[in-house]
């Protein structure tokens, strides 16, 4: 596909008070309304009313976050979608969901009744769920290695997406003559039988307007690259430097095509944090005020729930030791993308700590840009055409006018340089990705099970 065909997939990343650690201090943000829906909707019209792609929002099944200094909790973004649904129209919804803290059957009616719900906007951000608050919160000893919680996922998608295929798209007749509302030879048991979960079907809805909803994933480790090949859709991403972008590009995308796949149908989005002025030094005075807003205890936290390294013995303001996060492996094989991402901080830039939690606090790892609206687009250009990347999860420092302001003045001068979409073509999350509507795997089947 020529640089001229394609265009820019944008999406708003949803992190509520905003993506940098004390955007809940800074008076430009309304912590207050975190569990206020309209706050939720109102952010959602901001980004449909800039046509960007989609808004996601990222989950877990515990409580991480240090919250006596974060603002830390949420609520269920499945259900938030649900309420977000209703006040929009064309905007994607994408959430995440775990495949190790669900069970398929529960999984596939919740997305598939937002895709129902929604006309067809949903998305599964798929994750394995990476830290081990979680297991206590399901009554479990402890929580799966890295490689059991991988396996458990490849069968979770399998089975949740023969659930959405159970019923072919024609099943429903609603014949009121002959008094027949579906055709059961249509409806078909999926008997799905794996090492981890065993899946009897079918399902207990028609299928969605999407065929099923758009299949998302965020892992960069070597399993989570292989899953992304296989089965992703749309791939969410961290990384600081252009070459490490075009690196994993080009890997995930040869896996597509290893697996049969067209490589143009699994677009790669990594982060973007914008913090805008009309002038650099403005944008950096900004990055600066929310920056001396950090507390270290919490940020400390959070560099070792990231790198699963000890750092609180070491001096605030002395260099970073460079041999820390020694073991992290390389942007290509590595098992530990995020910690791959922070050790090469602390080769290239040589940070004391204080320095590295606040390089984190703006965006966990994500690049964060610092400058003026055209500074912004030049980097999101660059990454485009250069082989990096399909688009951005744009990732604003504070909520709501970070995503204000990128979507005043960012997204108008993507638009006029032919890189992003002026009005949307389609209706779906889908035809927003530039995505087929796959086949319900089941509607050659001649020996269907009759319910």
């Amino acid at each position: 596909m020529s640089d001229q065909q394609r265009q820019l997939s944008l999406n708003a990343f949803i992190y509520p008070a905003g993506h940098h650690e004390s955007a809940w201090r800074h008076p430009l943000t309304t912590p207050e309304r975190l569990y206020d829906v309209s706050y939720f909707q109102d952010i959602a019209r901001t980004a449909e009313a800039a046509k960007l792609d989609a808004i996601f929002f990222a989950d877990g099944p515990a409580l991480r976050s240090d919250v006596e200094h974060g603002a830390a909790g949420a609520l269920e973004p499945i259900t938030l979608l649900t309420a977000i649904a209703t006040a929009t129209d064309r905007i994607g919804l994408i959430a995440t969901a775990s495949t190790t803290y669900f069970e398929p059957y529960n999984l596939a009616r919740l997305f598939a009744s937002l895709d129902h719900i929604s006309r067809g906007r949903a998305g599964w951000n798929i994750v394995t769920t990476g830290t081990d608050l979680a297991a206590a919160n399901f009554g479990l000893a402890g929580h799966p290695d890295h490689a059991d919680r991988y396996a458990r996922a490849r069968e979770f998608v399998d089975a949740t997406v023969k659930l959405w295929d159970s019923w072919e798209d024609d099943a429903i007749l609603i014949d009121r003559t002959a008094g027949i509302y579906a055709d059961p030879s249509k409806i078909h048991e999926i008997n799905y039988v794996g090492r981890h979960l065993r899946v009897r079907g079918p399902f207990n809805a028609s299928r969605s307007p999407q065929g099923h909803p758009v299949l998302v994933q965020a892992g960069a480790s070597n399993e989570g690259r292989a899953f992304a090949g296989q089965y992703a859709e749309a791939i969410f991403t961290a990384h600081q430097r252009l070459s490490d972008g075009q690196a994993f590009y080009a890997d995930v995308k040869q896996r597509a095509t290893q697996y049969g796949r067209n490589p143009d149908h699994v677009k790669i989005l990594p982060g973007i944090s914008p913090f805008l002025g009309d002038t650099e030094a403005e944008a950096r005075d900004l990055e600066r005020e929310f920056n001396e807003l950090t507390s270290p205890e919490y940020g400390l936290a959070q560099l070792e729930s990231l790198t699963g390294s000890s750092v609180r013995h070491l001096d605030l303001d002395a260099p970073v030791p460079a041999g820390l996060f020694g073991d992290a492996g390389d942007v290509t094989d590595n098992q530990q993308s995020r910690l791959q991402v922070i050790a090469g901080i602390v080769e290239r830039e040589n940070p004391t700590l204080r320095g590295l939690l606040h390089r984190l606090a703006g965006a966990r790892g994500h690049r964060v840009v610092v400058g003026t609206p055209v500074q912004v687009a030049d980097t999101i250009e660059e990454w485009f055409t250069q082989g990096a990347a399909d688009g951005f999860n744009v990732m604003p420092p504070y909520y709501p006018g970070g995503l204000e302001v990128f979507a005043e003045k960012v997204v108008p001068i993507l638009q006029e340089r032919g890189l992003f979409r002026t009005e949307y073509s389609g209706a779906t999350l889908r035809d927003h990705f530039g995505l087929p509507r796959p086949e319900s795997q089941y509607a050659d089947t001649s020996g269907a099970v009759a319910l």
